[in-house]
C-alpha cells in the first residue's frame, strides 16, 4: 500500500487518472507490469484496465439504482443473470462488513461510511489486483474513518493487492507500507511509511506538521546538523 499526500491542487486525483489511463500524461512514463500507458494503445489500456479497480471520493453511488444493482453493475451489464450474479454480491457484502438487509436500500438510505464501503464492494467483485483510492475517508467521522482504513488494510493483505491511497488523513500512515509526498508537479519524498514521522526530508517534515513553507530549523532537523528551505 503506498499513500500519495500532498497540498489540495497538486495533481494528487490527476495522477491516480493517469495511473489508470484515463488521462494522458503530456510526458514521463507510467509503467504496469513493464507496459508503458503513457504510450499505450487503446487495446492495450483497456486489457490493463481489467487488473485495476476505482474507489472513488464520493463512491458515485447510482442513486437510482439499489445497492445490489450498484454492486454488481459491472457484472450485470455483462449479461450476467441476477441469479448468478446475487451470491457474488452477497460476498462482496460481507467481505466490507455490511449485513444482507442492506442489499435492497438505495444510496439515499446509507450512512456516509456505508456508502464508502459499498463502493469498495463494488470494485471487489471485479477481482482486482490494483486498487486506487481517491481520498476514501473525505467526510467521515474519525471512527468510520479508521473502520474503512481497517478494511481496506484487511483486503489487501486478504487479496495480496498493490493499493494506491490518496488521502489527507493522516491516519491511513498507519497500514500504509510506502508514503510518496507530491510538491508542484514532482515526487519530493519517497519512503517507508512507519519512518516517514522521523525523515528530515523538507517537505515531508513539514507536511506531516502542517507548518508553512520556509525555513525548517526544529530539534528533529538539528540533530542532523541540517537547516533546509523549501520554495515553493
Amino acid at each position: 500500500m503506498t499513500v500519495i499526500l500532498g497540498k489540495s491542487g497538486e495533481g494528487k486525483s490527476v495522477l491516480l487518472k493517469q495511473i489508470i489511463g484515463l488521462i494522458k500524461p503530456t510526458s514521463g512514463t507510467i509503467l504496469i507490469d513493464g507496459v508503458n500507458i503513457a504510450t499505450a494503445t487503446e487495446q492495450e489500456i483497456s486489457t490493463m484496465f481489467q487488473q485495476f479497480g476505482y474507489v472513488f471520493q464520493s463512491a458515485a453511488l447510482l442513486d437510482s439504482l439499489n445497492v445490489f444493482e450498484n454492486i454488481g453493475i459491472t457484472l450485470l451489464e455483462a449479461g450476467k443473470t441476477v441469479a448468478a450474479v446475487l451470491p457474488i454480491v452477497k460476498e462482496a457484502l460481507d467481505l466490507v462488513h455490511l449485513e444482507e438487509e442492506t442489499l435492497y436500500k438505495y444510496p439515499s438510505q446509507l450512512s456516509g461510511g456505508m456508502k464508502k464501503r459499498v463502493g469498495l464492494a463494488r470494485t471487489l467483485v471485479t477481482k482486482p489486483n490494483i486498487i486506487l483510492y481517491d481520498e476514501p475517508t473525505t467526510g467521515l467521522d474519525p471512527i468510520t474513518a479508521r473502520l474503512i482504513h481497517e478494511l481496506m488494510d484487511s483486503m489487501q493483505k486478504t487479496f495480496n493487492l498493490t493499493s494506491v491511497v490518496i488521502s489527507h488523513d493522516l491516519d491511513i500512515l498507519k497500514f500504509a507500507d510506502e508514503v510518496a509526498l507530491l510538491h508542484n508537479g514532482k515526487i519530493r519524498f519517497y519512503g517507508p511509511a512507519k519512518t516517514a514521522w522521523e525523515s528530515d526530508n523538507p517537505y515531508i517534515y513539514q507536511f506531516l506538521r502542517g507548518l508553512p513553507a520556509g525555513p525548517i530549523q526544529t530539534d528533529a532537523v538539528d540533530k542532523h546538523k541540517k537547516t533546509y528551505t523549501v520554495n515553493v
